[in-house]
């Protein structure tokens, strides 16, 4: 039987790794493949570019392998809490933006998941207040998901 998407936050937040590399052919394609050799997977992905560098934002399923991998590999690299949440429908982002914006959350980036445990939607928000955010998407039922959701 498949696990179901709990409600209840364990193993810390989900952390989202900053990959910062030139912005050159190939940078992405080593990233990637590091991680895939040490088995850690991509579970959502955002780039940002600029003329010399780029900007990856990753979340991964096991993230104290990914910080190894990184290291190792000498990607330079900061982490940060993120929530996660997941979709019902597309419909349902505009309830997410309308309860953030009633408690005066201010939403500094969104991007959505590639891939989750049972085939459910999801994004990944990066918030001015994230506690308060999570506290405030989960008294209105908005499902907040934890490390243990996006594990393979």
């Amino acid at each position: 039987m498949a696990a179901e998407t709990t409600n209840v936050p364990n193993l810390g937040p989900i952390r989202q790794f900053c990959v910062f590399v030139e912005n050159k052919v190939g940078r992405l394609n080593e990233l990637v493949e590091s991680l895939g050799q040490a088995d850690v997977h991509i579970m959502a992905l955002c780039l940002v570019d600029t003329t010399d560098s780029t900007l990856i934002r990753i979340v991964v399923d096991y993230p104290e392998q990914a910080e190894l991998v990184l290291q190792q590999h000498n990607f330079a690299h900061d982490d940060v809490p993120v929530l996660a949440i997941e979709l019902q429908s597309e419909a349902q982002l505009k309830d997410v933006t309308s309860i953030l914006l009633k408690a005066e959350i201010n939403i500094h980036y969104v991007y959505p998941f590639l891939f989750r445990p049972q085939g459910r939607s999801g994004l990944v928000i990066r918030t001015e207040a994230q506690e308060l955010a999570a506290s405030v998407l989960q008294s209105h039922g908005i499902i907040v998901l934890s490390r243990h959701d996006i594990a393979r």
